[in-house]
């Protein structure tokens, strides 16, 4: 069997992308899901990829679903925190809960997942982690005040846990995409969409395949020299 990697919002777009290709890369992958069951059943029917739900922005509902995956499938050993989501409205709109919403899920999710698997990682000397943030966290968006700061955070996160994690084998490094072919690009209007596919150097979107090739370079055995990195995947939007 191969290594359990556990991929979070990891049963549609680029997280559907990201399980695939650990599969075919030999891994044992295990993708959880918060909310769509229709989208998860779908997955899990086309791919066989055992799928958990639960809220990784609450850690007792992780430490639960944690302790169920190691007892069913294996302790994980490649964590993707892949799992996110958006409330965006310019800050003089913003509520407390959209901002809250964000910070609890995209970031808060990061530290949930990273601490219920890091003891094991560490006693068996082995781990990779990977967190998706965006060019969004790199560059800043307009409306985006609360999505931008989480993945920010998750950059300074994963340059952090690097130095903790290097001397126990374990890798943590971060992906930032740029704009990607999703479903929720997709249902940006056709003359906006326009004006983003025209700041993009190489002349179109990003696909999920594109950020999962990453991840599975980074992830592979052999890339033990590689931590505390972000690799931006963007198609030259935003060099930095």
């Amino acid at each position: 069997m191969g290594r359990v990697a556990l991929v979070t919002g990891g049963t549609r777009g680029i997280g559907e992308a990201i399980s695939v290709g650990l599969k075919a890369a030999g891994r044992t992958v295990v993708a959880n899901y918060a909310g769509n069951e229709h989208a998860a059943r779908d997955f899990h029917e086309s791919t066989s990829i055992p799928i958990y739900k639960f809220d990784v922005s609450k850690h007792t509902e992780v430490q639960a679903a944690m302790a169920l995956i190691e007892s069913e499938v294996g302790p994980v050993e490649i964590l993707v925190n892949n799992a996110g989501i958006t409330r965006d409205r310019t800050m003089h709109r913003m509520t407390n809960e959209d901002w809250q919403a964000v910070i609890d899920t995209n970031l808060g999710g990061c530290f949930n997942c990273s601490r219920c698997v890091i003891d094991g990682m560490r006693a068996r000397r082995w781990g990779r982690i990977v967190n998706i943030g965006s060019i969004n966290g790199q560059a800043g968006q307009y409306g985006q005040v609360n999505y931008a700061a989480a993945k920010s955070g998750i950059h300074g996160f994963t340059k952090a846990m690097a130095q903790e994690g290097a001397p126990h084998g374990i890798t943590v490094n971060a992906i930032a995409p740029g704009y990607v072919d999703t479903d929720m690009v997709r249902a940006v209007p056709p003359d906006v969409l326009e004006k983003i596919i025209s700041r993009i150097p190489v002349g179109r979107l990003g696909r999920a395949d594109d950020i999962a090739r990453g991840v599975l370079f980074l992830t592979a055995d052999s890339s033990d020299f590689i931590t505390g990195s972000t690799l931006s995947i963007n198609g030259g939007q935003h060099m930095y």
